[in-house]
């Protein structure tokens, strides 16, 4: 392994299976794939969760979200535990952020030499009215729908700007070459909704030929309670008809075009700078969309589309080739103070594995975990990758189990099949080995309603002014 520079670039809501390099045929992103095909790409990488606040507190952590109690999007991380950013500085290292990092406050210690263009949660306290779990009427998502097809942006004219700062801090870099390796972390908010695109890159796409989004089957487990519950407090789709979920499926092609495009302008400075050679790059995204598919959108599920994530790093010795054992995004962790030759720390993850490790010894049998305790899920929701398994656990409710290797698109929930109660019991005791979902569920529960009684009660939060996304300010 060659110790040299990383950049870590952070994308906002990307499913695995819209870039070209995971198979999609329609959708253009050759800069992505061009990345791809030099490097390292996972098959089976996973969020901690499929909501932006907790999957950034464990990425930056290394710690599943039940290690850093920051349960929803209204407990957002503030410096503590430790981040990789803080092992890098602390071994004098620089290690910038351009974008969004949706913590609590640049106010907090977050690890970084600097914040530039940093967005964090709103007012230092996010979405409050997520924490009101059992309420069903907190959230309006009639916009959803409303804010589609070409035109400007304010997200679109933040991620232009971050890029932009991007492409001058490798130059900067380039200019005045340092001895000491440096770390940066770039991140964008799209292609996250709305989904308003640039006119140049929704007119790659034709309406009318991109797929619909999947109607949910009978036996796929769509229609368990928890998920109904979560489509009854927020119902994206209900605004919807076809000719505009067509216009919301293009727009958000045309945004994977975009984001790919500017990631490609950072891989030119860094050629253009020389520096290409002595830096790993690692792209991916917090979370996946559902984009209409089983009448969901957004993400706050346990399907592939919301939490399978693509996952590509490539750089100095790092062979190129496909990899399918499941890994985590806490991985980043351990992997970003490899590259960078620091030692791990004596209070490092206990479950982050580094994926340099995984491209030399992969591991199918790991157990991969995912979380989601933020609005709309009157209980929590866990799920465990391992091998070709998925399984879905709702403490108080029936669990689903899926077969990824003969039914990639979850269509049959096995939970129930006597012919899988062998797989279904050694799943959920494979679960058990990393949590206890019920005293986690308890535990996150009792988090919340402490930070109720904090905000001043239900009622003051109901009053709060609410927001749909998180607004650039």
């Amino acid at each position: 392994m060659t110790i040299g520079n990383v950049i870590v670039i952070m994308t906002d809501e990307l499913r695995r299976d819209f870039l070209g390099c995971y198979g999609n045929p329609l959708v253009k992103t050759p800069h992505l794939d061009r990345l791809a095909a030099r490097g390292a790409r996972f098959d089976a990488a996973y969020t901690p969760s499929p909501i932006c606040v907790p999957a950034r507190a464990s990425i930056a952590t290394g710690r599943y979200v039940h290690e850093t109690g920051c349960w929803s999007n209204a407990q957002p991380y503030h410096g503590a535990p430790d981040s990789w950013h803080h092992k890098l500085r602390q071994s004098d290292r620089t290690i910038s952020s351009i974008g969004k990092l949706h913590f609590r406050s640049t106010d907090d210690d977050n690890g970084f030499s600097e914040e530039i263009r940093p967005l964090h949660v709103r007012n230092g306290l996010g979405w409050v009215q997520g924490l009101l779990r059992d309420d069903m009427d907190m959230f309006d998502a009639s916009g959803f729908a409303t804010h589609i097809g070409p035109g400007d942006d304010p997200y679109t004219q933040y991620d232009r700007s971050v890029c932009a700062q991007t492409v001058d801090w490798i130059r900067q870099r380039a200019a005045t070459p340092h001895d000491t390796p440096w770390g940066l972390y770039v991140s964008f908010l799209r292609p996250h909704y709305p989904l308003t695109c640039p006119q140049e890159f929704y007119d790659l796409y034709d309406p009318d030929q991109v797929p619909m989004p999947r109607a949910a089957t009978a036996g796929s487990g769509a229609d368990h309670p928890i998920l109904e519950g979560l489509r009854q407090s927020c119902n994206f789709d209900a605004p919807f008809t076809d000719d505009t979920r067509r216009i919301a499926v293009a727009s958000y092609y045309g945004l994977c075009s975009f984001v790919d495009q500017m990631v490609g302008q950072i891989l030119t400075a860094l050629e253009q700078g020389g520096l290409d050679q002595s830096t790993t790059v690692i792209f991916t995204s917090d979370h996946g969309e559902c984009l209409g598919d089983r009448g969901f959108w957004t993400k706050m599920v346990m399907y592939e589309e919301a939490t399978a994530v693509p996952l590509i790093m490539t750089g100095p010795g790092i062979e190129p080739g496909v990899h399918t054992a499941p890994v985590s995004l806490i991985d980043l962790y351990p992997t970003v103070l490899d590259l960078a030759g620091i030692a791990r720390p004596d209070d490092a993850p206990r479950y982050a594995r580094s994926l340099l490790a995984a491209l030399d010894a992969p591991d199918p049998d790991r157990a991969i975990l995912s979380e989601y305790h933020d609005y709309g899920a009157q209980t929590g929701m866990f799920m465990l990758r391992r091998n070709q398994w998925k399984l879905v656990l709702y403490p108080g409710y029936e669990s689903q189990l899926f077969d990824l290797e003969t039914d990639p698109g979850e269509t049959i929930d096995l939970a129930a099949d006597p012919g899988h109660a062998t797989v279904l019991a050694d799943m959920t005791n494979a679960l058990h080995k990393i949590i206890d979902p019920d005293q986690v569920n308890a535990q996150a529960f009792a988090d919340q309603a402490r930070r109720i009684r904090e905000l001043g009660g239900r009622d003051a939060i109901r009053a709060m002014p609410g927001f749909d996304h998180t607004p650039v300010e």
